[in-house]
């Protein structure tokens, strides 16, 4: 007889895990299956997690090496890669073994090996089969590669290839201005590569709002960075010695060579749903290969639901994180709910870039009347005396109503400034609120203050 569950997920990262813990904790029997050997999927495994620990240890070289100085800290820093890569290593590994203790302690059922659904309430991982009142398919997503280049994680790589390079290369091509391109590529810059990044689109960061984006191509040019927009690489071939690419125009026009030491592949990720046996179950997919929920997350079978990067929205771990959460609790039949007007987008360069809500470009699109605040980091005290003063804060909110529809950051802790408009829009307050709101003094929160302030023209320190 097979074993039986309450609810069984399929994929161990960040929506998976934490559906699976929320389900535990209100009482279900829970199994989640991984096809790797550890927990935390490709977030805590080959994303979020390692890439963050060589961003923090790439900006500490950075500092030692050209900023440190100014404030009368002379140091000449040494680069030791092996034991940079030590360290985020400790960190990965860290972070997964917390998970497996996060199962112990909820009494989840781990099981090791790649999941097929046989039907609606049964699922087969190697030659044993696996009955569940309900599955929960968080499989994540994978690396999109361009047609004809193939990813070797040697000479040419992915997100996961660039975290685990063994030494730094003399030059890289960035295929891709999004968030990992532009995170991996700062990384190897601040070691010591000569970074080129390509973009499809006439400017780096697609999606996110226009003065943001030029504010941040314009820094990271005085970081290094070399970027050729509107372009496309056609072909890339690797010799013994290095890699040759040609690029385009976008829109076609004479071709112009390039060479590297490494190309990094990183023009986006797709839903991972191969091997699950979703056709022969009846699981429907859209056109972009997304698995298709109703409000509940349930698929078109009923009985199995999906959450995190296999369904529409944004591809990021909180995402997928709260959706587990809420279906958790809907299966336990409470009500879950979640804007996702409200989920907050973060780059991890320096400055960091965050931004939540509607862009200028969205708002004007839809016609909607508003006013933008935008408060300097170059006027706050606390900036100042960190010495980060590049960017700013920019606060959208409604010409009418003043309820705030969009917040935008580019500068230092950006990531974690933009907590405070994310909280405020989730309970649909306004510019105001965060203008009569006392802000600690001397912090960097106070920029988000003054973009407040700036909304109705009464900022007070410009």
């Amino acid at each position: 007889m097979s074993e039986q569950f309450d609810c069984l997920v399929i994929g161990a990262g960040p929506g998976g895990y934490v559906a699976a813990i929320r389900c535990a904790q209100l009482g279900m029997k829970t199994a989640v299956v991984e096809k790797r050997k550890t927990l935390g999927g490709t977030c805590l495994n080959v994303g979020c997690i390692p890439s963050k620990a060589l961003l923090h240890a790439s900006e500490k070289y950075e500092d030692a090496k050209h900023h440190m100085a100014d404030m009368g800290v002379k140091v000449s820093p040494k680069l030791d890669l092996k034991t940079m890569m030590k360290h985020k290593n400790s960190v990965v590994d860290d972070n997964t073994k917390g998970i497996e203790f996060l199962f112990k302690k909820n009494k989840i059922t781990h099981i090791e090996g790649l999941a097929k659904i046989v039907e609606a309430g049964k699922v087969k991982v190697g030659n044993k089969t696996y009955e569940t009142d309900n599955i929960i398919i968080a499989s994540g997503s994978d690396v999109i590669a361009l047609p004809g280049i193939k990813i070797d994680e040697k000479k040419i790589v992915s997100s996961t290839g660039a975290l685990e390079l063994s030494e730094v290369p003399k030059s890289m091509v960035v295929i891709g201005g999004g968030v990992i391109g532009l995170e991996l590529g700062t990384v190897w810059s601040r070691l010591g590569a000569d970074v080129t990044v390509i973009e499809f689109m006439d400017n780096i960061l697609p999606g996110m709002d226009g003065e943001i984006r030029k504010e941040a191509r314009k820094i990271f040019e005085t970081q290094g960075l070399k970027f050729k927009l509107s372009s496309k690489v056609v072909s890339a071939k690797v010799s013994a010695k290095d890699i040759n690419l040609k690029v385009e125009p976008a829109k076609g026009g004479k071709a112009e060579k390039l060479k590297a030491d490494i190309v990094l592949m990183a023009i986006g990720r797709k839903p991972y749903t191969e091997g699950l046996g979703l056709d022969k179950v009846g699981v429907a997919l859209d056109e972009r290969g997304r698995i298709v929920v109703d409000e509940f997350f349930e698929t078109s079978v009923e009985g199995i639901y999906a959450i995190g990067d296999v369904i529409a929205g944004p591809m990021l771990a909180h995402k997928a994180e709260d959706e587990g959460v809420i279906l958790a609790e809907m299966l336990a039949g409470q009500s879950g709910h979640i804007d996702y007007n409200c989920i907050p987008g973060v780059v991890y360069t320096w400055p960091e870039v965050a931004s939540v809500g509607k862009t200028e470009e969205a708002l004007k699109e839809a016609g909607i009347e508003y006013k933008s605040g935008k408060f300097p980091f170059m006027a706050n005290g606390r900036a100042r005396a960190m010495g980060m003063t590049d960017g700013f804060v920019k606060v959208l909110a409604d010409a009418s109503s003043d309820k705030i529809l969009g917040a935008h950051i580019i500068g230092p802790g950006a990531g974690d400034l933009i907590q405070e408009a994310v909280s405020v829009m989730e309970f649909e307050g306004t510019a105001e609120d965060i203008a009569r709101t006392c802000h600690a003094h001397p912090t960097l929160t106070e920029v988000v203050k003054e973009a407040a302030l700036a909304v109705h023209d009464r900022p007070i320190h410009v």
